[in-house]
Formats: structure tokens, sequence, C-alpha cells
């Protein structure tokens, strides 16, 4: 059964388990947890006993469920998480970091997620072509060639679940339905140049920034 916007009243944990949904909330509790999930009327979800899995335009992923957990729509395109007792250290932590998993898929099933990767260096390049080897699994068939001040191009193979585009040769675009995934690889490809901080150069993610030192005169 997959649960949308449609049935808010209806309590998602009830469904495939039989747990309290009460939260303890005298004394500790996870303000990133208790924090409710708004989502589009195109995004659905469906449970099972150990995971939640959340559709949306751009594809389907999951997020595992601890037993203790409960899910709630209290109002339709609204979506809450609680947990059997937050006086629990790690029901607590579970509950922040499971809330900030399913915000993510949400995230990423319906706008996905972008970062641009700037390539700051004399003579530092980069461009997107296919990759000779064809495309194999797991891969795109497509891979970044980029000129780092190396003796050597740097070749860098774009999984297929990595979306990679040159607009400009200093500037390439990445873009994922997985927050996480999409971290890796944009960490993949900095640390062929990681900013250094004397000249300022190297690849920066996103708005990365790098204070410059001063060289030490003999």
């Amino acid at each position: 059964m997959i649960f949308g916007p449609q049935t808010s009243a209806q309590r998602l944990g009830l469904a495939v388990r039989t747990f309290s949904s009460s939260v303890v909330t005298r004394g500790h509790t996870s303000n990133i947890g208790k924090t409710p999930i708004n989502f589009q009327p195109s995004v659905s979800f469906k449970p099972t006993p150990t995971s939640l899995f959340v559709t949306g335009p751009l594809g389907t992923t999951s997020i595992p469920l601890e037993p203790y957990m409960t899910l709630d729509f209290p109002t339709p395109g609204t979506l809450t998480l609680s947990v059997e007792n937050a006086e629990f250290k790690k029901q607590r932590s579970m509950w922040g970091l499971t809330r900030t998993l399913i915000q993510n898929a949400v995230t990423g099933m319906t706008e996905g997620f972008n970062v641009p990767l700037y390539l700051v260096g004399v003579g530092y390049r980069a461009a997107l072509e296919a990759d000779p080897r064809g495309k194999s699994e797991g891969m795109s068939g497509m891979r970044l060639n980029m000129k780092l001040g190396f003796s050597h191009p740097v070749i860098v193979p774009i999984p297929d679940h990595i979306k990679a585009e040159v607009p400009h040769p200093t500037k390439i675009g990445l873009s994922c339905t997985d927050k996480h995934q999409l971290g890796l690889f944009a960490a993949k490809v900095r640390k062929w140049r990681p900013p250094e901080p004397y000249k300022g150069k190297g690849i920066f993610v996103g708005d990365e920034t790098i204070r410059i030192k001063a060289v030490k005169k003999k």
C-alpha cells in the first residue's frame, strides 16, 4: 500500500508495526527529529517493517527505519517522525538522523541536489567526454578529462547516478538525487587538487573558500 497526501489522517507506523507513537517531551528531545517534513503532492511513501520508500518525479529511494519509530501525516502534505522514548540517547540521535535522511530523500526525488566545482589555477581546465571503454555496470559511459598542472591529464569516470556538465572549462556542474553520493563524488574529484593555502590554487567545491597564508621568507 502506498501512502500519499490523500491519507493525511493515517499513521504509517501502525501500518507495519504496533509501537506507541508517544514522545517523551520532558527533558531530552530532538529539535531536528520533531521538525515536520513538508512534501509535494507528487511524493508518495511506502513503508516496510524496516524501511520507508520515498517516490517522486525523479525516482525512488529507501530510508532505513528503526522499530521504535513511527511516521504520521498530521495534515495533508506534512509528515512527522516520532520515537517511543526520546530519553534514550540512541533513539534521540537516530530520530534526528532519520528525519534528515527522509528530508533529503524528499528533496532528492523532487528537485535533486546540485553542486558546482571550480578549477582555480593557471592552465587548469576540464572537459566532459565519452569514455572510450564504453558504458559499464554502474558507470555512465562519460568521464571528466582535467588538466590540473600535472604532466598528464586526470581522468575521472562518472558513475551512472551522477550527472555532470562542463558549462565552462573552469567549472564543473554535478547533480544527483542522493546528497550523500553527490558529496562523495565531488570529494573524489577535489582530492586531485585540494585548495592550497599559499597560491589559492585547487578545485573548490560549492562556496568553499580558503584563507591565503603568507609565504615565509628566510
